[in-house]
This record gives C-alpha cells, sequence and structure tokens, in this order.
C-alpha cells in the first residue's frame, strides 16, 4: 500500500521581482544592528554569573557558542549557582528553549531556505532575529532582517561573554556585588512584556505560588519546572480565546 503523500508547506511570502531598494536595505540594516549591539553587550552580564556559578572561562564560553539562547544560558547557570543538580539545570533551559522550536516552525515557510542553510540558520533562531523577520512584507525583507540581527546578535553576544568571564575572574565574585540579581532581573524583563492580559497575569501569580510553595520541598532548579507546568496545564486546559496570546 502506497503511503499517504505528505501535505503541503504553508505558503511562505511571496519573491518579488525586484530587490530591496537602498533606503529600506539600509534601515533593515540599520535596526538589525542596534538590536544586536544593544543585546550583544548584555553578554557580559552573563559571563560574569556564569563563573561566579563555578564554569571556568572556556566553559562559559563554550556554553554561548553552541546554546546561544539567553534565557536558557542564565536559567542552566542559575540552576547551578544555587546548588541545583546539572540536570535539573539542563531541564530548565530545554524547557525555556522550547519556543524557539515555534519560533522555527514560524520562521520556515518565511525563509524559504532548505537543507544546508536551514540547519545553519536554526542556530540563529533566538526571540530577537524572529522578531525583526516575521514584520517583513518579503522574503528577501525577513531574510535580511534574521541574518544581520542574527549575526550581530551571535557575534556580539559570544564576545561580550569571553570579556565578562574575563572580567568576573579578576574581580572575584560577582555576588559581592549584587550582581547575582542579574539573573533574576534578566527574566523578569524576558517575562515582562508578556504580561499583558489578565489571563498572562493570572497564571505568572499561580506559577510564582506554586515555585515559592516547592522551595523547600525539592531541589534547586526543580521549582522552575514545576512553575513552567503551571503554564502548560494553563494552555492545555483553559479556555480559547481570540483577544487571549
Amino acid at each position: 500500500m502506497a503511503p499517504p503523500p505528505e501535505p503541503p508547506e504553508p505558503p511562505g511570502l511571496p519573491e518579488p521581482l525586484e530587490q530591496l531598494d537602498p533606503s529600506e536595505h539600509r534601515r533593515i540594516v540599520r535596526d538589525g544592528l542596534g538590536v544586536g549591539i544593544a543585546t550583544g553587550v548584555y553578554g557580559t552580564s552573563f559571563g560574569a554569573v556564569s563563573v561566579a556559578a563555578g564554569l571556568d572561562v572556556w566553559q562559559t564560553c563554550v556554553l554561548s557558542l553552541l546554546m546561544f539562547t539567553g534565557a536558557s544560558q542564565f536559567a542552566l547557570v542559575g540552576v547551578v549557582a544555587s546548588g541545583g543538580a546539572p540536570l535539573s539545570g539542563a531541564l530548565t533551559a530545554l524547557l525555556l528553549g522550547t519556543r524557539n522550536t515555534l519560533y522555527g516552525l514560524r520562521l520556515a515557510p518565511q525563509l524559504g531556505w532548505s537543507g544546508r542553510r536551514r540547519a545553519a540558520a536554526a542556530h540563529l533562531v533566538i526571540d530577537e532575529s524572529t522578531a525583526m523577520s516575521v514584520t517583513r512584507a518579503t522574503r528577501p525583507a525577513a531574510r535580511l532582517g534574521f541574518l544581520v540581527t542574527g549575526g550581530s546578535v551571535f557575534v556580539l553576544w559570544n564576545l561580550a561573554t569571553l570579556v565578562g568571564a574575563l572580567a568576573g575572574t579578576v574581580v572575584g565574585d560577582p555576588r559581592d556585588y549584587g550582581l547575582d540579581a542579574a539573573v533574576g532581573a534578566a527574566f523578569l524583563a524576558l517575562l515582562w512584556p508578556r504580561l499583558d492580559t489578565t489571563r498572562n497575569r493570572v497564571v505568572a501569580v499561580a506559577a510564582a505560588a506554586v515555585a515559592v510553595g516547592a522551595i523547600p520541598l525539592t531541589a534547586a532548579g526543580v521549582p522552575v519546572l514545576v512553575a513552567g507546568g503551571v503554564a502548560l496545564l494553563v494552555g492545555a486546559l483553559g479556555p480559547r480565546t481570540g483577544g487571549a496570546r
């Protein structure tokens, strides 16, 4: 019996006959580099916090090079710094990184790459590169926004990680200066723009309450996973409304 035919891929953006006009090209590059610089510099905080958590300079740099998603990186070193098991840290990082998979599903038809180019582009799928490409009206514009933003963040984030890690070894434990609060502040900064509906705010409060309740009962890192389960449960069982995001 012949296998059923594969469903067609969702339509992507149209391929325009003409290239981007110079003014649009410059604007996309300027905006992408601006986002790249603002985000990449933040890698110094990760480098310093990672060294304070017990990783050496090379381990910190390899983590930025291969994992390359800030929230997951901060989650991993945050769990390790608080005495949690590396497995708990890895699972927490994996949970946070699942959103990049959803980004990839949205971007694949938008960018229209296949084979090795798609595999290489997958490493640059982060919040910033996604945001700078999904709003474009044409495929060349989406590709340019994705590459400039993702590429600049990747280069600057890794350079800043190295600088932060080296600085962390010189100044000593950043917790002496209160810099360990950078991990919590980073998560709050990522979460804050998403608290724009009543449902999201209720889920955030409920997840925080569950995490606080789990702290005395579980190992470090596990409360984060349990709190993530609250959001998954609400998403699976809650009502679906057109206005909720």
